[in-house]
């Protein structure tokens, strides 16, 4: 049974400027454990742990020879930096693994050294996600105020809903809301909720006339399904959008919406944070 979305993974070139950046431009507290990590996965890793939603681990390859890093390696040659995995949890990730491998989906072997089992994209609508056990991550958070929320939304962006739905829904075994138009975005959209914690949100093009949907357009004729922003929130997304831009971020308000603040993928390791009202 999947229990939880933890956090969702960017995949970044260089470790010590993304750690910075989120830091001490984003402000986000940012738990580093590099100094663990490269020994034991040959990766260096870092979480954000703000308060209220789902983590942000950022993710950088470091021993050639240690299969995270090389499967982070892959990832960014062939794509360059942005959201690489999606992590969810169970009781038992083996177990999980071979339940979904029966439901369907193409779950990879047990990777050297991981603590928990992959499901390759090409069964996910372009998203790895990793099962790990409950409570995966032990670490304290950190002492330091944030204006912003943890990830209180994955929007996954897809060409065909009703296959999604069954993936996300049927096949991962859990809950999600029957489909509906959002005529205002211009998207189709189906919510997935883990029942501790964590909101996955499918869309796909309606209306493409409306600003998000045609930048959730664009993105698809990129030529990938997958993840397209992680949604934010903040007491006073217009405030801290002026503080983020002084301290040398681009961001600007949303297409779609004039209390919506976006950090653009340049300016975040390709990755796209939507920042919502609290």
């Amino acid at each position: 049974m999947i229990t939880a979305m933890p956090r969702i993974a960017i995949a970044v070139n260089d470790f010590s400027e993304t750690v910075v950046t989120f830091r001490d431009k984003l402000g986000m507290p940012v738990i580093d454990m590099s100094e663990g990590s490269v020994s034991s996965l040959g990766a260096k890793l870092a979480m954000c742990v703000p308060k209220g939603g789902s983590n942000i681990e950022l993710m950088c390859p470091a021993d050639p020879n240690a299969p995270l890093s090389q499967s982070l390696q892959r990832f960014l040659d062939r794509r360059g930096e942005g959201l690489f995995a999606l992590m969810l949890e169970a009781p038992d990730p083996n177990a999980e693994a071979d339940d979904l491998l029966g439901r369907g989906l193409n779950v990879l072997p047990l990777m050297a050294g991981a603590g928990g089992r992959d499901v390759h994209p090409n069964s996910t609508h372009g998203v790895l996600i990793r099962v790990y056990p409950v409570n995966s991550f032990q670490g304290e958070e950190a002492n330091a105020d944030s204006n912003l929320s943890g990830i209180v939304r994955v929007i996954i962006a897809v060409h065909d809903m009703d296959h999604a739905t069954n993936v996300y829904g049927d096949q991962f075994a859990m809950e999600i809301g029957e489909p509906s138009v959002d005529a205002g975005r211009g998207v189709a959209s189906a919510i997935c909720k883990p029942p501790s914690g964590g909101v996955i949100e499918l869309v796909s093009v309606e209306d493409p006339s409306k600003p998000l949907a045609k930048s959730i357009e664009g993105f698809l004729q990129d030529g990938r399904e997958g993840m397209y922003a992680l949604v934010l929130q903040s007491n006073d997304p217009t405030g801290l959008a002026s503080i983020l831009s002084e301290r040398g971020l681009t961001v600007n308000q949303s297409a779609d919406s004039a209390a919506i603040m976006e950090v653009d993928r340049a300016s975040m390791f390709g990755a796209l944070l939507r920042i919502e009202p609290a």
